[in-house]
């Protein structure tokens, strides 16, 4: 119940707060994030492959927060009999970055793609997988608060990759401006 009334207190601050943003080095939001995991990381015994991320015109705690949600779900929900393995990576969209979060874990069946990003959703029961249905919409309020969009490539059975977008940070955009 603790962790319920956390998760759905930093779902709402995601919307209700007026964040700075500006140019977030994403490769060391993602870094922060991996600091974060690094128990479950050595637990699972996950391999993490990435490339260089850009920077891109965000809230820094809000990017790490995105990854280490997107990550962490990676590692939990890994194929049984098999470590987990999560590949992390971006390309330049024009005015966007998308970015990629790939696993090779169980996947998700194509008719839950969209539900799996509504609040308290859950396709798994608790007994198996721990969470409180909470992560996959926060991690859609920070995208869209950011002017992105998340969605998932997968099918059960086959890993899935979560895909999401983030404004490129410019070179003349370093003042931080408010997002509410």
């Amino acid at each position: 119940m603790h962790a319920m009334i956390t998760d759905l207190l930093e779902y709402s601050q995601v919307k209700m707060d007026t964040v700075a943003v500006g140019p977030v080095n994403s490769e060391q939001a993602l870094a922060t994030a991996l600091d974060n995991l690094r128990g479950l990381i050595e637990q699972s015994g996950a391999g993490i492959n990435r490339s260089t991320l850009p920077l891109v015109l965000a809230s820094a705690p809000q990017v790490t927060r995105l990854f280490q949600n997107l990550v962490g779900n990676a590692i939990k929900y890994a194929a049984p009999g098999r470590p987990p393995e999560v590949i992390i990576g971006a390309d330049c969209d024009g005015e966007f970055w998308q970015f990629w979060v790939q696993d090779n874990g169980i996947g998700i069946d194509p008719q839950y793609h969209q539900r799996i990003f509504g609040l308290f959703q859950r396709l798994h029961d608790r007994a198996h997988y721990q969470g409180t249905g909470v992560g996959l919409a926060l991690c859609k309020r920070i995208v869209e608060r950011h002017g992105g969009r998340i969605w998932i490539e997968s099918e059960a059975g086959r890993g899935a990759t979560f895909r999401f977008t983030l404004p490129v940070a410019r070179e003349s955009a370093d003042l931080a401006v408010a997002v509410g």
